[in-house]
């Protein structure tokens, strides 16, 4: 008796109409979606344009960055916002040649009470633009939590305070469970908040970890994410790619809970629907097998993954110079303004290849 899960013809007719197929190309994308999903199968197998290899780029080409482009998310400077305060962090941000900022928080800690005109209005002094910022999804436990389930109509108050054009959340969709059932119900809540959000001006998106590109508990052949991208209308959903955390699942979910091949490449998912994805999280990694990620969370330009490829890429799709915001982070810098320093050296290093 066959022990593969029946595929789901909705999903499938979705995934196939998206153009989003990113479980597996061959016979496991034809067991699990069917042969509506040939087409996508076939793109997704497809070679990737020869755009040049090694992490460096220094040179006389065009910049790899866009101008007006490079942002920073705040929760790598945390140590500093809680003790010396957003004044004395956008001082360094603007003289290492930040455009943008992303916000985790909007308190500072020790360095005193700060209002949200206030906080923008530092910004812009600073000559820097507040372009999304993460908000927990939900908290069940507190109904006061700040958070899109429990206060969505606060956290969007505050998000138009600061003049955000993005506003999203870096949980998982996981509130329900990890099957193909939960994860439409965690699709109908980003929906709703989407439309939320539009109706205010602002896009509402979801950053993602290694455990999205995980499979559906219920049906091993069919990766979460794909179940995101199919419920989710992409006129109200976008998506922020962590590009590390995407190389990490790539190491990790590259095969299915059964041992099938599952090719995932973080950058197919963008070409294929690059107005989906106008924030990035720019990290880096040293490649490490013995680690459960593959990849261990470096300064950017200390590691391996190849930025100048990657941005390259997405600067040649339609409105991709300008269509795009490009954030760097650490988890967990050593010295957090020297990884702010390096890392916006390192970018604005990069040149096209010619």
């Amino acid at each position: 008796m066959s022990r593969k899960k029946p595929a789901d013809a909705e999903l499938a007719h979705k995934l196939s109409r998206r153009g989003m197929l990113g479980v597996a190309a061959g016979a496991t994308a034809a067991a699990v979606l069917g042969a509506s999903a040939t087409q996508a199968a076939a793109l997704d197998k497809a070679p990737a344009p020869d755009l040049g290899h090694g992490h460096g780029g220094h040179g006389k080409g065009a910049p790899v960055l866009p101008p007006g482009r490079l942002g920073i998310q705040l929760y790598s400077l945390r140590d500093k916002v809680s003790t010396i305060g957003f004044a004395k962090v956008f001082d360094e941000l603007e003289r290492f040649g930040y455009d943008e900022i992303e916000f985790a928080g909007y308190t500072q800690g020790t360095a005193g009470a700060i209002t949200l005109p206030q906080l923008k209005r530092l910004a812009r002094d600073h000559g820097l633009k507040p372009i999304g910022s993460h908000v927990n999804y939900y908290d069940n436990n507190n109904p006061n939590a700040y958070s899109f389930a429990q206060n969505l109509e606060k956290v969007l108050d505050d998000a138009q305070t600061l003049g955000l054009e993005h506003i999203g959340t870096a949980a998982g969709p996981f509130r329900y469970g990890s099957t193909v059932d939960a994860w439409k119900r965690a699709a109908e809540d980003f929906n709703t908040y989407g439309a939320a959000a539009r109706r205010r001006g602002m896009k509402f998106y979801q950053h993602n970890h290694a455990e999205e590109f995980s499979f559906a508990t219920d049906n091993p052949n069919v990766r979460l994410y794909d179940v995101l991208l199919a419920e989710t209308d992409p006129d109200l959903v976008y998506l922020e790619m962590d590009i590390y955390w995407a190389h990490a699942a790539k190491f990790r979910f590259s095969k299915t809970p059964e041992g099938r091949p599952a090719p995932l490449d973080p950058l197919r998912y963008v070409l294929k629907q690059p107005h989906r994805y106008p924030l990035f999280h720019v990290k880096d990694g040293i490649e490490d097998t013995t680690t459960r990620d593959g990849y261990r969370m470096v300064d950017v330009g200390d590691g391996d993954i190849d930025y100048r490829r990657f941005m390259s890429a997405v600067n040649k799709t339609h409105g991709g110079r300008r269509g795009h915001h490009w954030q760097v982070e650490h988890d967990q810098p050593v010295d957090s303004m020297a990884f702010a320093r390096k890392s916006s050296a390192h970018l604005h290093s990069l040149r096209e290849r010619r």
